[in-house]
């Protein structure tokens, strides 16, 4: 894997959390609903249900959450707060984030309790200084939220850690956004680009507030593993997240296994409580 540099900033934070035990921080669990797809797609009240008796705390909801009506919305926030369980945050295109559709987004995710509305894709972007301009949209969008209690960031796919003109467009994101524009790192995405998600962690510290925790292994079933069966070194990230990233929540995420997606999300949520207790 491709190390990147840590700054000097970054090597002192590092450092001085090194004592820290992470297993002493308590980061709750949900799940990306994209895992369950389908299911939800067909039953999104029962899907909601079921992954919270499977033990999960929150779920993110992805891009078709924008069609909804507010009415459906106040639906979906009373399952939530009936079951005890809380939307962290919603996984959107950029089309969220256009000026005439940003006032929406920000009232569903009012409504069903989201703290964060997640840019999970730009569009096309052709070069650095189209990679500018999608900094500048979260710049924009950053200061619209905040007056109603909400932040946005930027999640990674494998185009943004992989070069452009010599330099990865994570890396202007993370140079030309505030600190209220978070870095939600999708691990799988980035160890399959060949960057080291541990260093990419505390060469950003304090913005990486969620990470989705995928795996993807190089031995042939690529995204098709188990949590904690890939490539991915979980421990040393939930160090690195807990004691540099300031991880708020993990997101467990399958894009499919050898299982049903419901069994699938119950092997990794099982997984995840092993390693993490």
């Amino acid at each position: 894997m491709t190390t990147l540099k840590l700054s000097r900033r970054a090597l002192l934070v590092s450092a001085a959390a090194s004592s820290v035990l992470t297993a002493q921080k308590r980061v709750p669990v949900g799940i990306e609903l994209f895992s369950v797809r389908n299911e939800l797609k067909a039953d999104l009240m029962g899907t909601v249900r079921k992954v919270a008796q499977m033990g999960y705390e929150g779920v993110e909801f992805f891009s078709p959450y924008y069609e909804w009506k507010t009415d459906y919305a106040k639906e979906v926030r009373k399952l939530l707060d009936d079951l005890g369980i809380r939307c962290y945050s919603t996984h959107n295109g950029a089309r969220s984030f256009a000026p005439e559709n940003l006032p929406h987004a920000i009232e569903l995710n009012q409504i069903i309790g989201s703290k964060y509305i997640i840019m999970a894709s730009a569009g096309k972007v052709e070069n650095l200084d189209g990679w500018k301009g999608v900094a500048d949209r979260l710049n924009q969008a950053a200061e619209k939220m905040k007056p109603a209690g909400l932040r946005t960031g930027f999640h990674n796919h494998q185009t943004e850690f992989r070069l452009l003109e010599g330099t990865r467009p994570m890396e202007i994101l993370a140079k030309n956004t505030g600190k209220d524009v978070v870095l939600q790192l999708d691990v799988g995405t980035c160890v399959e680009a060949g960057v080291d998600p541990v260093a990419w962690i505390k060469a950003n510290p304090g913005r990486i507030g969620s990470v989705h925790c995928k795996d993807w292994t190089a031995s042939g079933k690529g995204y098709r593993v188990l949590f904690g069966e890939g490539d991915a070194p979980w421990k040393q990230i939930f160090a690195a997240a807990e004691s540099v990233g300031g991880v708020e929540y993990y997101l467990i995420e399958q894009e499919g296994s050898d299982y049903p997606p419901f069994e699938t999300a119950e092997r990794c949520l099982a997984t995840y409580r092993k390693m993490r207790g």
